[in-house]
């Protein structure tokens, strides 16, 4: 329980209280797998102003485990469909805002539902489309669910964000009202494709904006879904239009686009500091980013090594490091670093490389080729700078894995101070190692990047943890989570936002204060 009337859905920590709840999980996962498989090559319509539309060409969206195979076909939109998407948004958002808050959190409440019930096949076609294993397929399916209910909580919780205010003259009734901008545009990411853009279209509508959502083109399918389950949930079809093609043709014109009242945004840095200059730049709007991180986890002389090892492992190669939370840097206290390294040396060999869809495979692919140059590039600079892979350092590309976009967990030691691995965000599954010695010291190199998404730590004193804590730049900050040392925010329990170049704003995903970001202060006075 997270908070009075909202829990989180958590199948996988209630699959694994009971080998029969286990067994029961796979099997599910499995009947779904085979279920969704008879769906795959279908083409996708775009979804705008309650119509069916299409486009002259398509674009097939594939398997990263299996180039070969289409898991579905979208439509190469353009602009024109852009210009379409958000003239059937603007004219719906009175009527949707006209709602009231209470049957909009109902419908997203009942959203959450429905998602849940389909939960399996959702997690099946994740694994289809981005590669994640299934536990991190329901993971990232478990947190959609969470966002529906959690989001329609905070509505009820505080009653629409309306307030009553003081009585500065006799007479006067003062009230705050929170109301919507109008027409937000939605981009999403590859990386957490039913997650994300469901927690950023829904803190959108449940405000009483109308969107247009365009997925990433790596993940549409997921997105897709999103909007099916929110229209079977009751939402109006003019109030969710969906748009998909490629960045130039599409998010471009979108964020350019003079009725988008708002844009909420996940994606890389250099992209999202485009877009904010040129949105901003234009007229005072909100632009809600995530940008991503250069996350550190710090392994003091008093830690408790197995618990480091695990939540160094977990957030280092969790869907392969493509996470904006994943730990791709970690100094280790000089007394403890040879037994360290050596520990998760051993773990990260153990991980199983291949078919996301086996059980036992925990370890995918990356989402593309790009992904695979990226890992190959970090290997080479490292490399030249006399860095040692303990473990890794291949792309595998023969045999088993010939068709799809696998490499191997890396982990590297003895690279200088300052170089590109501490510094740039790979979005791959690599993680720099150092040794250090004063606590102080690490800190500063811990702040010494432009991002400040998240960062954990592993000591048993307790004074230790605390100066940590006040003094990393950070959004999101762990202490001895062996679940994950960098990542695994939940919604309702960690917000989910960053400092620095990690985001636009301070206030985070999942927690108490997100859906106010889609909102403006009026304020009301009326003269008794």
């Amino acid at each position: 329980m997270t908070s009075a009337g909202f829990t989180n859905e958590n199948t996988w920590l209630k699959a694994s209280a009971s080998p029969e709840a286990l067994e029961a999980f796979h099997h599910a996962y499995e009947a779904s797998l085979k279920k969704v498989r008879g769906t795959l090559g279908r083409t996708y319509p775009m979804l705008i102003g309650g119509r069916e539309v299409t486009a002259a060409k398509t674009f097939d969206d594939t398997n990263p485990a299996n180039r070969d195979e289409v898991v579905a076909r979208f439509q190469k939109g353009g602009p024109e469909n852009v210009d379409q998407a958000v003239a059937a948004a603007r004219a719906a958002q009175p009527a949707w805002e006209a709602l009231g808050w209470e049957k909009r959190a109902a419908l997203f409440a009942k959203a959450g539902d429905l998602m849940a019930a389909a939960k399996y096949d959702l997690a099946a076609l994740m694994t289809l489309e981005n590669g994640k294993n299934r536990v991190e397929a329901i993971y990232d399916v478990d947190e959609a669910i969470d966002f529906l209910r959690y989001y329609a909580h905070q509505m009820r919780a505080n009653q629409g964000y309306e307030k009553k205010m003081g009585e500065p003259f006799p007479g006067e009734r003062c009230t705050s009202v929170m109301r919507p901008f109008g027409v937000f545009g939605v981009i999403g990411p590859f990386n957490f494709p039913l997650a994300i853009p469901t927690g950023m279209a829904t803190g959108a509508l449940i405000t009483g904006n109308t969107v247009v959502l365009k997925p990433a083109s790596d993940t549409p399918l997921m997105s897709w879904e999103y909007v099916q389950i929110a229209l079977k949930a009751g939402v109006p079809k003019e109030a969710v239009n969906f748009v998909t093609g490629g960045g130039r043709e599409v998010g471009q014109p979108l964020l350019d686009h003079p009725g988008i009242d708002g844009v909420v945004f996940t994606g890389s840095r250099e992209v999202g500091m485009k877009n904010y200059a040129t949105f901003v730049g234009r007229r005072p709007r909100p632009y809600i980013c995530e940008m991503g991180g250069k996350n550190a986890i710090v392994v003091t002389a008093k830690a408790d090594l197995d618990k480091a090892v695990d939540g160094v492992l977990k957030s280092a190669f969790g869907f392969g490091g493509q996470k904006c939370s994943a730990a791709s840097r970690a100094y280790v206290h000089r007394s403890k670093h040879d037994a360290f390294i050596e520990r998760l040396a051993e773990k990260a060999r153990a991980l199983k490389v291949g078919n996301p869809e086996s059980r036992d495979n925990g370890f995918g692919p990356v989402v593309n080729e790009g992904a695979v140059r990226t890992y190959e590039d970090a290997v080479a600079k490292a490399k030249a700078a006399g860095g040692r892979f303990v473990v890794g350092g291949r792309a595998l590309k023969d045999g088993s894995f010939s068709k799809g976009h696998f490499v191997e967990p890396a982990v590297v030691t003895g690279l200088p101070e300052g170089h590109d691995a501490f510094r740039s965000e790979y979005f791959v599954p690599f993680i720099a190692v150092a040794p250090y010695e004063d606590i102080d010291r690490v800190i500063d190199e811990v702040n010494a990047v432009d991002y400040g998404l998240t960062s954990g730590i592993f000591s048993e004193d307790s004074s230790e943890i605390q100066r940590y804590f006040d003094r990393v730049q950070a959004g999101v900050v762990y202490a001895n989570r062996a679940r994950g040392g960098s990542t695994g925010a939940m919604v309702g329990g960690q917000s989910f936002g960053g400092w620095k170049f990690s985001a636009t704003t301070s206030r985070g995903a999942g927690g108490p204060h997100y859906l106010e970001q889609f909102m403006r202060e009026q304020s009301r006075t009326v003269q008794a």
